[in-house]
């Protein structure tokens, strides 16, 4: 008899963004997961990554299973994923699911496709640069070319689409703006109008919403310009702008039409940094724990401020531009991005409750890769069913207790806030609730 489910001890990343010491909830959670783990009070805890990743796989906490970590025993047992997503992902786990506790903002980043993925919904908007000439290649095997031609930046050759569920209040930017809330700013913002150029400029302004591909060129002209602005100039005009909106705000004026607060926020995180002017051009999104954002690929994108349960394809892939000290590629970045304006209402995710158990909701985005529920026990349930699904699943404790049994499992486990189980296909598990509710996240691949 080998246990087909089995507790998981994850890997923590120390990313510098992270919040620190038990203000994460990250460390919260691994804490209470592991009671000997030592959460040290100065250290970020930014992101638990429970999955397969060669960079973070996940060790077993079970010793009569002699595989020591998750990637080796699906290797050894690829079965466990079910019969469809075995085929369909060469016999990997298509996922990495994780949680992330974010306290300065992450890069302004977008991650590339790949060949032939299958959207499972509504097609995504098509590239409007299509047919310019680019020195790049098609979008569709922009990550595989990526990773050929540049491996230390593009660690491989997967897309990267993901989504992120809000568990405190959650802050990103995420796609373009409408185009009059960025002409706006190009009105009010002398600054960014300097940096655009007066051409690019008025081009967006006359560019209007029954031309959707004009708009999008203009677009694509306005946000090519700001990020391969000479560095000199653009310094000189992020602090002429943050030297401005501070007496502003001093003075106790409304500095919102000028994005004023957003703007301050970042440029005390990354001074002199390009990044800080993308939030004239992008989406800001706040999430209520539970709502999620979906972001495609090519995408353009930044977490803020929060914590939140992600899920994304299991890649690394990510092509950067600003709000970080790593590897920039501005070329890159401006010649992959969908340009499509839309509101940042637009962004938020919905999730659907199931029609077979009226606790689960679904968060079933338009690829193939990833499908996300959040099981919410109401205290009324002292017994609940973990049901069986044609795909390998990691599950997540957010709130409650009980003892799971199954019979893929060795023996009763024991489960609180933190604790981390893998499923393999087929498997069902039964909660018995020691506390009042429950609830978790549950990560799968439903083909």
């Amino acid at each position: 008899f080998s246990p087909a489910v089995f507790p998981l001890s994850c890997v923590v990343q120390n990313y510098s963004w992270g919040k620190v010491g038990l203000e994460s909830e990250v460390a919260k959670l691994v804490a209470s997961g592991d009671p000997l783990v030592q959460i040290q009070p100065d250290q970020p805890y930014a992101e638990l990554w429970m999955g397969a990743h060669p960079r973070g796989d996940a060790l077993i906490r079970d010793n009569r299973i002699p595989q020591k970590t998750l990637g080796q025993w699906i290797a050894d047992n690829p079965a466990c994923l079910g019969a469809k997503v075995k085929d369909a992902f060469q016999g990997q786990l298509p996922f990495l699911f994780k949680v992330l506790s974010v306290n300065t903002a992450l890069s302004v980043q977008a991650h590339p496709n790949k060949v032939g993925g299958a959207p499972r919904g509504p097609s995504p908007t098509p590239c409007p640069c299509r047919g310019h000439p680019a020195p790049l290649p098609s979008l569709q095997e922009l990550a595989a070319k990526l990773h050929a031609q540049f491996p230390e930046h593009y660690p491989d050759a997967n897309h990267k689409p993901e989504m992120a569920i809000a568990l405190t209040p959650f802050e990103g930017m995420c796609g373009f703006r409408p185009v009059e809330e960025i002409v706006s700013f190009l009105q009010n913002v002398p600054e960014l109008r300097a940096l655009i150029g007066e051409v690019a400029a008025e081009q967006l302004e006359r560019s209007g919403s029954d031309d959707p591909r004009g708009v999008s060129a203009a677009l694509r002209v306005c946000f090519t310009r700001l990020m391969k602005s000479e560095k000199k100039f653009f310094v000189d005009q992020l602090n002429m702008l943050v030297k401005r909106i501070s007496q502003e705000a001093a003075e106790g004026k409304d500095t919102s039409g000028s994005n004023g607060d957003l703007l301050l926020q970042l440029h005390s995180q990354y001074p002199g940094d390009i990044g800080c002017f993308t939030i004239y051009f992008l989406n800001l999104v706040r999430l209520e724990p539970g709502e999620a954002m979906f972001l495609g690929a090519n995408e353009p994108h930044a977490y803020l401020h929060g914590d939140c349960v992600e899920i994304m394809a299991c890649s690394d892939n990510t092509v950067r531009a600003g709000l970080t000290p790593k590897f920039i590629d501005v070329l890159t970045l401006c010649e992959m991005l969908n340009y499509t304006p839309a509101p940042s209402s637009s962004k938020i995710f919905p999730a659907a409750q199931s029609q077979l158990d009226p606790h689960v909701y679904l968060y079933d985005p338009p690829v193939p890769d990833f499908t996300i529920m959040r099981i919410e026990i109401p205290a009324s349930i002292k017994l609940y069913l973990i049901s069986a699904m044609d795909s390998a699943s990691i599950l997540l404790v957010i709130q409650g207790t009980a003892v799971g049994t199954s019979t893929a499992a060795a023996s009763e486990m024991s489960l609180q806030r933190g604790s981390v189980l893998f499923i393999s296909a087929n498997e069902s598990i039964s909660l018995h609730l020691s506390s009042p509710g429950m609830l978790l996240f549950r990560a799968c691949c439903l083909l």
